[in-house]
């Protein structure tokens, strides 16, 4: 059926004048309402609370985007009751209004998609073509699991009957209630596939967004309500991960927790979850995607400039603070001169601040602790590897650093093991492409990576034993389109869910077996 047939949110050109003009009335927009308090939302209800945040610009740190309540145990309490009573009937509703509130959303989502683009740019520092990437991707996720949900409807109504004997169906029910913990650097476009796969299936949830992003998330459940999502699905549950994300995830009611952020965080997670409470009646299913530590191979047949624009864009775009973002390029000795040449020229090009002029390219990193974990780990590259570009960094208005490049990196050093989660890249040599691929596999992560050659035979190679989940050949290692390159990586990536994929909604949901003799 027509229906069915799924096409990505086209992405705006912004080498046009009237995008970028666009673009600046969703800035207008979004500066109308900043400094505004928001308060929690449970059941349907806004729910204020003791302490408050105020979520910054990291471009500019003396502007606040707004303020936000803050949840402590008696209101995740109440989400937690608001969510089991809208689950008895949610989980009853025909599965196509369930995702018809999704494509409702996206609708709305087209409709404003300026608007929150800009917001991301105030809030989470994205230039023009990065925010617009993230809202066209939330739109994506909309549509694509609204579809998915369709299709298994179909499959629910098999009858797998033997003659004479008996009757029998096999069908999807959901879980219950789960905890969307979402992270900052996607704050539309992660939170937006998490939260809608997991109530397009039929459970409801507790949202806890990142706290540096709390405004989108905020603005995102507002559109739900618009589209027509009733009360206590989506319960709007800011507050510190220390206090209210772990008792949410150790909650004995929580039936699922579904997971965006750092590997400590997220292991912790898996291994709190793990535990059974007091009262607890199932095991409870933790979907975690957790960073990477991303390569991209150059083989000695490949072209020095074209792999540096791969190299460069997967690296610094959005300033490196991508789970799938190149931190490691791993170059064949017979061209590795030549691509660092390439590489240098191709980064002296990004242009640094603050990201609502169209001119920039990179932004700020999200916060203070990111911007003094990544200038200790550039200080660590100064002892591992020779600086070829960057290394610098300004936090008089935002928290600003260049995007910066070692190179003679040894494979074993840490800034070619451990997540920068930043504009820093690692570059390494070796004599074969055997040796890369070793190279490449060997640290915990396995998320994304790409492989630039032209030899079919070291492509096939790869295909096998370059072990990620996201693997690509002759592009950058950043970009995975929802439906078409469903994203999840092995080993300390996470667990391997495959966002934006076919198989995505079945975390949500558990198979049910039910038979009538005749």
């Amino acid at each position: 059926m027509a229906i069915y047939n799924f096409t990505c949110e086209t992405l705006r050109d912004y080498s046009l004048k009237e995008n970028i003009e666009r673009y600046q009335e969703g800035l207008k927009t979004v500066n109308a309402y900043l400094g505004k308090t928001y308060p929690l939302i449970i059941n349907g209800e806004r729910v204020t609370s003791k302490d408050t945040v105020d979520s910054v610009n990291p471009a500019q740190v003396d502007e606040v985007i707004g303020t936000i309540h803050q949840a402590s145990k008696k209101e995740a309490d109440y989400a937690m009751e608001s969510a089991l009573t809208a689950f008895e009937s949610w989980k009853k509703v025909d599965p196509n209004i369930r995702a018809d509130v999704l494509f409702k959303a996206a609708n709305i989502l087209r409709r404003r998609h300026f608007e929150f683009s800009a917001l991301m740019t105030k809030e989470a520092g994205k230039p023009y073509p990065e925010a617009d990437g993230d809202t066209a991707e939330a739109i994506d996720f909309l549509e694509y699991y609204g579809r998915q949900m369709l299709k298994m409807t179909e499959i629910d109504k098999e009858v797998l009957s033997r003659k004479n004997l008996e009757r029998n169906n096999y069908f999807y029910i959901p879980l219950g209630v789960g905890a969307i913990i979402a992270p900052w650097n996607f704050p539309l476009a992660i939170l937006v596939g998490m939260t809608s796969a997991a109530i397009v299936t039929g459970n409801t949830v507790l949202l806890k967004p990142a706290a540096t992003t709390q405004v989108i998330a905020y603005k995102f459940v507002e559109v739900l309500e618009e589209a027509g999502l009733p009360k206590g699905v989506v319960n709007f549950l800011p507050g510190k991960g220390s206090e209210v994300g772990d008792y949410i995830v150790k909650h004995p009611k929580t039936r699922f927790i579904t997971f965006t952020g750092s590997k400590e965080v997220g292991a912790h997670i898996y291994e709190t979850a793990a535990k059974l409470q007091k009262g607890q009646i199932w095991l409870k299913r933790v979907v975690a995607e957790m960073g990477g530590k991303d390569a991209i191979i150059v083989d000695a047949d490949y072209d020095p400039a074209l792999a540096a624009k791969h190299i460069s864009g997967s690296a610094f775009g959005f300033s490196g603070q991508k789970c799938s973002a190149c931190s490691r390029a791993i170059i064949h000795e017979a061209i590795y001169d030549d691509v660092l040449e390439a590489l240098k020229k191709e980064v002296a090009l990004i242009k640094l601040g603050n990201p609502e002029n169209p001119d920039m390219t990179m932004g700020p990193v999200n916060d203070e602790n990111a911007f003094k974990k990544i200038n200790a780990y550039i200080e660590v590259g100064k002892k591992e590897g020779r600086l070829l570009i960057g290394g610098n960094s300004d936090a008089s208005k935002g928290w600003f650093i260049e995007p910066t490049v070692f190179v003679d990196v040894d494979p074993q050093a840490r800034l070619m093991q451990e997540e920068i989660f930043g504009p820093v890249l690692a570059v390494t040599k070796v004599k074969s492409f055997d040796s890369a691929i070793d190279v490449a596999n060997n640290t915990e992560f396995g998320l994304t990576g790409a492989v630039l050659s032209n030899n079919r035979e070291h492509l096939e190679k790869a295909r096998e034993d370059f072990h990620v989940g996201n693997l690509y050949f002759n592009r950058k290692c950043t970009g995975a389109i929802v439906g078409y390159q469903p994203f999840g990586g092995f080993n300390m990536s996470g667990t391997d869910s495959k966002a934006g994929g076919p198989d995505y909604l079945l975390l949500f949901m558990q198979g049910k077996t039910v038979t009538e003799q005749l």
